[in-house]
């Protein structure tokens, strides 16, 4: 009887596992690439080049941003009561190291992934967790975008303790826009992905690769 209880047990734990939901966002190609909402920061000289490749672990984008701020934007419904959790692989292999990120002249991130719930007619209404790859500040780190309280920058991972190394990172966004924005929020809109360096006029490379929404 014990055997077939831990055989059941070891059964269900299986089971339990493979229903566990998972909602891929990007899928890191040329013609997806092609299909995203190219959207230029406003006074960046340049735009950031994006371009696609693959690894062992699979398909990845590539951002090298030189004096330059553009992002990739895809309008995504995700159920944050299923799927609460995003997940993100992600690498810098020339980071911004020396800048304050929560200034206005230091505001560039080598790599970000914005969660956006629109809470109004107009995108400036928007809200947003900004998950940030920090050249500069801890894991932790959290601060009202500079230019605006409505995106807050959520620090997940840091090239203080992981430069040139893929690093994979987790956070739970529906708490976290209660936490920074006091906001319930059970549907969100859209991502974003940039790398952007006007600010600073330096420059940035990075790696995204395997963003999704999971259910824990």
């Amino acid at each position: 009887m014990n055997v077939l209880i831990k055989i059941f047990i070891i059964w269900f734990t299986v089971i339990s596992f493979s229903l566990a939901e998972e909602i891929k966002v990007f899928e890191f190609t040329n013609n997806e690439l092609a299909e995203l909402e190219v959207r230029k920061v406003r006074g960046a000289d340049n735009k950031t080049i994006y371009t696609v490749g693959s690894n062992e672990n699979g398909k990845f984008l590539k951002a090298v941003a030189d004096n330059a701020a553009s992002g990739l934007g895809k309008e995504v419904k995700i159920d944050l009561n299923k799927t609460p959790f995003i997940n993100i692989t992600w690498k810098i292999e020339k980071d911004l190291s020396g800048i304050k990120e929560n200034t206005k002249k230091g505001h560039d991130f080598a790599a970000r992934v914005f969660a956006v719930k629109k809470t109004g007619a107009t995108p400036l209404s928007n809200r947003a967790i900004n998950y940030v790859f920090s050249s500069n500040n801890k894991i932790g780190f959290s601060s009202p975008s500079p230019y605006t309280k409505k995106s807050i920058d959520n620090v997940l991972a840091t090239t203080i303790n992981n430069l040139n190394e893929w690093v994979t990172v987790k956070s739970n966004v529906k708490e976290d826009f209660m936490k920074f924005h006091d906001l319930e929020v059970n549907e969100l809109d859209g991502l974003a992905i940039m790398s952007d360096t006007d600010n600073s006029k330096m420059k940035a490379v990075a790696y995204f690769q395997n963003i999704y929404f999971s259910s824990e």
